[in-house]
């Protein structure tokens, strides 16, 4: 089992919006996948440092969910370092309906980080 979260701007889980502000979002979509690439099921988690994160609190906040990949709209650099450092794949630069970016995530379609240039 896989667990994939993703940023999101609401508590509407797969149906909900991508966030672009990894950190800043109010709320995170936990993907159950199964072994062979299905959603077994979704959890919205709130984001504890919503409005007031310290650089690395969310990160590790991340990490103490389980997570194996953070899919977002964008993240800073030193958040993907810290990511990478703990294991955790990171997809960034992705925006739309939560649902549709997870389903391209597990087909393949995306991938990758790229650190965002501003910082919070």
């Amino acid at each position: 089992m896989k667990k994939i979260v993703l940023s999101a701007n609401d508590e509407n889980g797969l149906d909900g919006e991508m966030s672009m502000h990894f950190g800043r979002c109010p709320a995170y979509v936990v993907a159950y996948i199964t072994d062979d690439n299905q959603v077994e099921k979704t959890e919205v988690v709130e984001n504890p440092y919503f409005g007031q994160h310290v650089p690395g609190q969310v990160p590790a906040f991340i990490k103490s969910l389980g997570a194996d990949v953070m899919i977002a709209g964008g993240m800073g650099p030193k958040a993907i370092d810290m990511f990478q450092g703990f294991g955790i794949d990171v997809a960034t630069g992705v925006g739309g309906n939560v649902g549709n970016v997870l389903q391209a995530y597990l087909d393949g379609k995306i991938s990758g980080a790229a650190g965002c240039g501003h910082e919070h």
